[in-house]
């Protein structure tokens, strides 16, 4: 089975070595990183664009255009597709994801077609997170779930597995979403006014299209 680990950044060089050496020391067989970088003026892409010279499985997507995390999924996405990947591990880079739960993401994906990384099921944790942004976690969440009625626990997980079938059905081109970003360990996040309101707005207008099409 071809894995690929896809992961979109933006000034991320305090992070994406370290990513990098601990997706490759679990020992996977036939996993490709993808690294999708927005042109990070602090040059994340020349660290990810040295280590891809020395590994093949590592691989770079440098994009000028059309910026944007959910943009940088989208791109991901597809490039993993066309590379004809058997799983699709999508994650950040600033260790909020951890790449020790790869192993299991995977293992699972044998009973289910898609495995979130959820901070809201029995046994799991947060660390280091503040107040502030655990409430806002949480009140994201809820109007979610109660806009969309999902019985997901975790709906802004960003740590996802999927299989290929599943972007191919759902027509990944199509995606809109801009998406809001994480906790980090180093770096500055990237989570604004502007990407939590661009969010809400995006699940009411799911919402609406829902409605819409059953009339």
């Amino acid at each position: 089975m071809k894995i690929c680990v896809m992961i979109p950044t933006y000034n991320e060089s305090q992070n994406i070595k370290n990513l990098i050496d601990e997706i490759l020391r679990l020992k996977i067989k036939d996993l490709h990183i993808v690294v999708v970088d927005d042109n990070s003026p602090d040059k994340t892409w020349k660290i990810v664009k040295g280590i891809s010279r020395k590994n093949k499985n590592v691989e770079l997507l440098l994009r000028t255009k059309d910026k944007g995390r959910g943009s940088a999924g989208k791109a991901g996405f597809i490039y993993c597709i066309k590379k004809k990947a058997d799983a699709i591990v999508e994650m950040d880079a600033d260790f909020s994801h951890h790449p020790r739960y790869i192993p299991l993401m995977l293992k699972e994906l044998k009973k289910s077609d898609v495995i979130l990384g959820s901070r809201r099921v029995e046994g799991s944790r947060e660390l280091g997170r503040s107040r502030f942004r655990k409430f806002v976690t949480l009140g994201a969440n809820l109007y979610i779930r109660i806009m969309l009625r999902l019985k997901v626990k975790d709906c802004n997980s960003g740590f996802r597995c999927f299989k290929r079938k599943v972007l191919e059905e759902i027509k990944v081109d199509e995606i809109e979403s801009k998406g809001p970003a994480t906790d980090r360990e180093k770096g500055t996040s990237k989570l604004g006014l502007k990407q939590l309101v661009a969010g809400y707005l995006m699940v009411m207008r799911l919402k609406f299209m829902h409605l819409s099409r059953k009339i």
